[in-house]
């Protein structure tokens, strides 16, 4: 794909200081050419302190901080209305988790895909998807989760959860992210339903999903309810017409 396509690369942090400064080098290697914004959920570890380093050593790496934890999805709002923002204009935002399981290798392969279409996903549940060291228990509650959202919301889409994405900027741009109020996990279903009901094109590409090495995961009780209760407010939404 075109290298001149401007693209910028969206990761949100909380409590990543062993993992964020390898991330961006490794991103950096693969795609020189992307630029980095990290947004900081207010991490009580060093993760803030060592992202504002890391873009004083690089005009490609910015860092939003967050004034207290506001968790994911406001995040990644915050996020990509900065990036929506800037100019030039960035003709491809891609959301990536910092804890590497998703892996920079696969960058080039989203932004890509979105070739022919307006969104790409990192998708596990397609062929030759994959998880890597998870436990039984975490797969069926991933799996039977995907199961859920796809009962409620369509079964376009396989892997609905995923947090690797790759956007044109129109998209976001379309889906009014100002009245987004999912905080955690939840957010990454709403915003792919919103771009579904706007009648985007999503291409899922297989990626081997990793479970991280350092640090701790941030999924809990808060998040699995939320999604729970949320999705199928969802479908009501869109049946009303609030996302057409």
């Amino acid at each position: 794909m075109d290298k001149k396509i401007r693209t910028v690369v969206v990761i949100p942090t909380y409590n990543e200081a062993q993992n964020i400064e390898s991330l961006v080098f490794q991103i950096l290697h693969f795609h020189p050419q992307f630029d980095i914004l990290i947004v900081d959920d207010n991490s009580p570890d060093d993760t803030g302190r060592i992202a504002e380093e890391l873009s004083k050593r690089s005009n490609k790496i910015r860092v939003l901080h967050q004034a207290r934890k506001v968790g994911l999805g406001r995040a990644y709002i915050e996020g990509f209305k900065y990036i929506l923002l800037q100019e030039p204009l960035y003709e491809r935002i891609i959301q990536m988790d910092a804890d590497f399981s998703h892996h920079p290798k696969y960058l080039g392969d989203l932004l890509k895909a979105t070739q022919n279409s307006d969104l790409s996903l990192g998708s596990r549940y397609i062929v030759n998807g994959k998880i890597v060291n998870w436990g039984i228990v975490r797969r069926l509650i991933s799996y039977c989760a995907n199961l859920y959202v796809r009962f409620f919301l369509g079964s376009r889409v396989k892997d609905w959860t995923g947090g690797f994405r790759c956007f044109k900027r129109e998209v976001l741009d379309s889906i009014e992210l100002g009245t987004i109020k999912s905080k955690g996990y939840l957010f990454q279903i709403e915003v792919l339903y919103r771009c579904l009901c706007h009648d985007y094109n999503v291409t899922e590409i297989p990626i081997s999903f990793v479970e991280r090495k350092k640090g701790r995961t941030k999924l809990g009780c808060y998040e699995i309810w939320e999604a729970i209760l949320g999705v199928p407010r969802l479908s009501f939404l869109n049946k009303n017409s609030v996302y057409k």
